[in-house]
């Protein structure tokens, strides 16, 4: 156990390193010049080269990555190219909102999609289970702002309930208001996190009920209820375990649509802003941030489907 765990650790380590790379190489072929940027049109070369050696831009490729990496390790996530602001107060500012919206769309679209995807599988075939496959089918295929407008055009424009701007800040506000701010863009995520999670619980229970011990309890005449949740669940955890961590990253990481299509001042509208001004320390920082989650949320997964299933646990 210990020993599989050391190892997906180690294997998330080379991951984050590996996508590291990948993320500072990647800002770096983005077109326009941050001191450009920074001082406009009108600066002379002179400036352009004295902000480039301040910025530290021009150094060698290999050494930039390598002061990046070490202040990161050290949590100095460095300063803002466009306003020369500390990354860190612009992520204070802002990793609430997407931490508060990504807790609540967890805490409501997991448990229900986990319910819809069990009922599913109780009755395959029925009148339910084909509608649950057409509307989770339509979700899976229908881009993220098409599933945001429709709502919007449906609560917003057609019942009148409802914002279609999502306000700035979570702090002060009432009960009924947070209803009112967070109910479209919480209500997109949950449908996007339903879409993949109902029908993939569905098909894991499924495929354990083909298991031999599953006919045995079939034979002994025990209700498909009982089947299902006595003995089929418990040993399907371990893939429903990956989709439920699969889709909280997606909430961390995957908001960047939900976020700008509301107006939402979070993480991923920074980062959006960062590329926007050719801001490469707040792509990377932020991407990190984003690469970080993912892979411990992967880590956390792991260890529970290890956990949950001895076949894991034990060498044969």
């Amino acid at each position: 156990m210990l020993y599989l765990i050391f190892k997906r650790l180690v294997i998330g380590t080379i991951t984050i390193c590996a996508v590291s790379i990948i993320i500072f190489l990647g800002t770096k072929v983005l077109p326009g010049d941050a001191a450009q940027i920074r001082l406009g049109q009108e600066a002379t070369p002179e400036n352009l080269a004295a902000l480039r050696a301040r910025l530290g831009l021009d150094l060698p490729l290999w050494e930039q990555y390598l002061n990046w990496l070490f202040a990161f390790l050290q949590g100095d996530l460095g300063n803002s190219l466009a306003g020369d602001a500390p990354v860190s107060e612009l992520i204070a500012d802002r990793y609430k909102n997407t931490l508060f919206v990504s807790l609540l769309t967890a805490m409501i679209g997991v448990p229900i999609s986990l319910a819809f995807g069990i009922l599913a599988a109780m009755f395959p075939g029925s009148l339910y289970d084909r509608l649950l496959t057409l509307v989770t089918v339509s979700l899976v295929a229908a881009p993220e702002f098409f599933t945001a407008t429709l709502l919007v055009l449906i609560f917003v424009f057609w019942l009148g309930v409802g914002n279609s701007v999502v306000i700035g800040s979570i702090e002060g506000l009432g009960f009924w208001e947070l209803i009112k701010h967070f109910a479209l863009p919480i209500g997109v995520m949950c449908l996007i996190i339903a879409s993949q999670l109902v029908r993939m619980t569905r098909a894991a229970v499924l495929n354990v009920m083909s298991s031999p011990y599953i006919e045995m309890a079939i034979l002994k005449g025990l209700s498909r209820q009982r089947i299902i949740l006595r003995h089929a669940l418990p040993n399907a955890v371990g893939p429903i375990v990956n989709l439920v961590a699969l889709n909280l990253a997606y909430l961390v990481t995957g908001v960047i649509v939900v976020e700008i299509f509301f107006a939402y001042s979070g993480l991923a509208t920074l980062i959006v802003q960062g590329v926007q001004t050719r801001d490469f320390v707040v792509v990377q920082a932020v991407g990190m941030i984003f690469c970080s989650a993912y892979v411990c949320l992967m880590l956390i997964a792991d260890i529970a489907a290890i956990a949950s299933n001895p076949r894991l646990r034990y060498s044969k």
